[in-house]
């Protein structure tokens, strides 16, 4: 259902390099690079992940209860893409562990505040 989501940037460069990493972990690669704003997928026809810098050119903001869920195929990948994503200089927002109903995580902050997880079911 989901055709891509895009995060707001107020440094595309640094995020760029920041996603660059942390996706190497589930081999997604750059499929848009431009001057306003930087994509990646996995494969063809796969949802995109997305930075920008905001079209109406005011300072992105990160939005309370946004959240992005990343899906991926083992409780070591969420481990390994979780450190990753601390490695790079994001923040902790909830270490790796099992939540509810076999529900596999890790919680973080991108560089720009943004919060995502990686997550296994």
């Amino acid at each position: 259902m989901i055709g891509y989501v895009t995060l707001g940037t107020n440094d595309l460069p640094k995020s760029a390099e920041f996603y660059d990493k942390v996706f190497a972990g589930i081999g997604a690669k750059r499929v848009y690079d431009y001057e306003t704003f930087v994509a990646w997928s996995v494969t063809e026809g796969e949802p995109i992940f997305s930075v920008i810098k905001p079209f109406n050119q005011s300072t992105a903001t990160v939005g309370n209860g946004v959240m992005i869920a990343l899906k991926v195929d083992s409780q070591e990948l969420v481990n390994s893409l979780h450190a990753k994503a601390l490695e790079m200089g994001g923040q902790d927002e909830g270490a790796p562990g099992m939540r509810e109903s076999g529900f596999y995580c890790g919680y973080f902050r991108d560089l720009d505040g943004n919060k995502l997880n990686f997550f296994h079911v």
